[in-house]
């Protein structure tokens, strides 16, 4: 509108310009050193008429440009996935879980002051009694306008899709360790740099411990996703809520694809779109590929359906196995070697665009 009223203007003056020009030539002669100035006036005048619209255009646009979007460090993401690894399966209630949580906690207050353990008592589906820990840091705990992102912390108890060892417990790298690790990467950037909004992050302990198929213990419904649950019925603060939430799941093996899952199509699209869009505008459309997913039952469906606030789940689909996730899921090789540096990538900087843009 600004360019076309400004050209509109410009066109009228040229034609004034004109008329005054012949006028003046009927009445006098002028020597050519005289029209060589007009020349040069009206030229000038020309240009700085038609400069004026760009350079407002250029006074709106400039905001956007100066946002700053830290850059993701896969290699840190890496190294944080690596330290899980190390403490060995981190199943509910073993050693290695609780050292694991206590080096959480430990981490996140390095970068946060806000940090709480959400402890609950649980019983699983073989009728063990545990206290699971709900790891939540949070950043500009003051600010009404949130988001939330998940991930869960624990590893699965058995290797029921392994052909051997199945009743030993898994390191879960990519199914657990993977999703902490970008989170923790996200929180180290958040502490050098304050998102426009509060963020929390928030680490679900149990999901893992689903009964398994053809398991002799009567049937528990709604055996998995037992951090996710209690969490949801009772936020680590009362009434509270975030705009929106985002899931990591599986989110390290080479060459990860990410569908769009059902239930996050269902509960959350817009931010489904918005996160999927902004991958493939900083050039990882190969990992967030635009293709309907099935539902899928993880952490994220509680958090839809209890705690009321709109979640996606990026998790990593593989129509060619069995199971459709990653080929090494629920075995003993979800070590390290099934953890690539430029998927943690992807994802990682996909979600600091999203977060630092909001």
């Amino acid at each position: 509108m600004v360019e076309k009223e400004a050209a509109g203007k410009l066109k009228n003056r040229f034609k004034m310009i004109d008329m005054k020009y012949d006028i003046f030539k009927k009445k006098i002669l002028l020597k050519r050193e005289v029209i060589s100035v007009m020349g040069t006036i009206i030229m000038l005048f020309i240009f700085s008429c038609s400069t004026e619209p760009q350079q407002k255009k250029k006074e709106v646009s400039d905001p956007k440009l100066k946002i700053d979007v830290p850059v993701f460090n896969a290699d840190s993401a890496y190294i944080f996935v690596e330290k899980q690894v190390s403490f060995g399966p981190r199943v509910i209630s073993s050693k290695p879980w609780k050292n694991c949580a206590i080096w959480l906690e430990k981490k996140f207050r390095t970068y946060t002051p806000d940090v709480i353990v959400q402890e609950a008592a649980i019983t699983t589906y073989d009728g063990k009694n545990h206290t699971l820990k709900n790891i939540i840091a949070s950043f500009s705990a003051e600010k009404v306008n949130r988001i939330a992102l998940f991930a869960h912390w624990d590893s699965r108890h058995i290797a029921d899709h392994d052909t051997e060892n199945q009743n030993s417990p898994i390191l879960g790298a990519n199914d657990g360790g993977s999703g902490v690790g970008v989170l923790l990467e996200l929180a180290r950037q958040f502490s050098l740099k304050n998102p426009k909004i509060g963020v929390d992050i928030i680490l679900f302990d149990a999901e893992d411990y689903g009964q398994p198929e053809n398991s002799n213990f009567p049937i528990m419904q709604d055996s998995w996703c037992l951090g996710s649950q209690h969490w949801s019925k009772t936020p680590h603060q009362s009434n509270y809520n975030a705009r929106f939430g985002i899931l990591l799941d599986m989110v390290g093996a080479k060459n990860a694809s990410f569908y769009m899952e059902g239930n996050s199509s269902y509960f959350a699209s817009s931010i489904l779109q918005k996160v999927w869009k902004k991958g493939h505008e900083i050039g990882f459309g190969k990992y967030f590929e635009y293709k309907n997913g099935p539902e899928i039952m993880d952490d994220h469906v509680y958090v839809n359906i209890l705690a009321h606030i709109p979640t996606i789940d990026i998790i990593e689909y593989d129509p060619s196995t069995e199971s459709h996730f990653n080929k090494h899921w629920h075995t003993h090789k979800d070590d390290m070697n099934n953890i690539d540096r430029e998927t943690l990538n992807a994802v990682g900087q996909t979600l600091l665009e999203v977060v630092y843009r909001e």
